[in-house]
């Protein structure tokens, strides 16, 4: 088990006003392990971050598997940590793609979210091979090729299976979230999902290169009543940092903090710990003159909603 904390470098002037602001939050897109690829802790150590820094709820996100009974097990193992466990199914390759079998199985036994293909996307795998994102994360040990996978069939339309998928997710009343889709996929999922009945939808980070979601189409997802999940490793010293806080404040204003989420998308080795992002981040959301409610919603009661808990303040 992974217990080292990466040192904090310089304490921000209102480190106290942070960690009050804390309280309360969600991550919903926390990757620790066990996992394929190589990561900084584990989920019994993302849980105790949580729980000191007074977190409400954490969700575990695993590219190859369903993370629901690890969650189960934790609570019961380490009960009074006030901090809710959660997590869901990738539709990779390792789950078997679309398959409606096993989201039915992931929800049935709690899964609260399910994203669309991630490292098995056919956009994914194009956007690698085209270098247009110049590195990313690999697994600690070589694993087979992906099958690229999309939601079209040869005749352009939305597969039989994703439909079926969409009601079950409608059914389960559980988050739907994008994945690493092509832009073009993501609007024909989510408008297929509206009409279906599916009412929570989450665009995992639209603004990096494998998503690459420009401003009307960050607002037309948004008109179709999907949230904007931005992950703060993006916006964080270490890691996967690409854009500086002024970008951050400019794509949350495109839709607003009430149709925004801020998860930590954190777990990899050489960069922060996820509740440290979460400490960074609120430091620049506070820098750039964010509201204590508008932070407050970003970092918690967005995803309070979409995982059906009440808001708290």
């Amino acid at each position: 088990m992974t217990t080292t904390k990466t040192t904090t470098k310089k304490a921000h002037p209102r480190a106290a006003e942070i960690e009050k602001l804390l309280v309360g939050a969600i991550d919903l897109h926390c990757h620790s392990g066990p996992a394929a690829m190589p990561r900084i802790l584990d989920h019994h150590d993302a849980m105790m971050d949580c729980a000191e820094a007074k977190f409400r709820a954490l969700l575990y996100k695993d590219h190859f598997y369903l993370g629901t009974p690890h969650a189960i097990i934790l609570e019961k193992l380490v009960p009074n940590t006030g901090v809710k466990l959660f997590s869901g199914i990738v539709l990779n390759n390792a789950s078997g793609g679309f398959n409606p079998h096993a989201v039915d199985h992931a929800i049935k036994i709690g899964a609260k979210q399910v994203w669309m293909p991630t490292l098995s996307a056919k956009n994914h795998i194009d956007v690698l091979a085209a270098g247009t994102v110049k590195t990313f994360p690999t697994t600690a040990k070589k694993m087979l090729e992906p099958i690229p996978l999309t939601v079209f069939g040869a005749d352009g339309k939305l597969i039989d299976e994703v439909k079926q998928i969409l009601d079950l997710i409608a059914e389960g009343d559980v988050i739907l979230a994008g994945g690493h889709l092509a832009t073009a996929e993501i609007f024909a999922v989510f408008e297929e999902a509206k009409a279906r009945g599916v009412k929570k939808m989450l665009v995992n980070h639209p603004t990096y290169k494998v998503n690459s979601i420009n401003d009307a189409e960050i607002r037309g997802l948004a008109a179709l009543g999907a949230v904007m999940e931005h992950s703060i490793c993006m916006f964080v010293e270490g890691g996967s940092k690409k854009f500086e806080p002024a970008e951050l404040k400019r794509v949350i204003d495109v839709v607003g903090p009430s149709r925004t989420v801020l998860s930590s998308d954190l777990g990899l080795k050489n960069a922060p710990r996820p509740v440290d992002g979460y400490r960074e981040i609120v430091g620049h959301l506070l820098d750039l003159q964010f509201t204590d409610a508008e932070i407050k919603a970003m970092t918690g009661d967005n995803a309070a909603a979409l995982l059906n808990l009440e808001t708290k303040h």
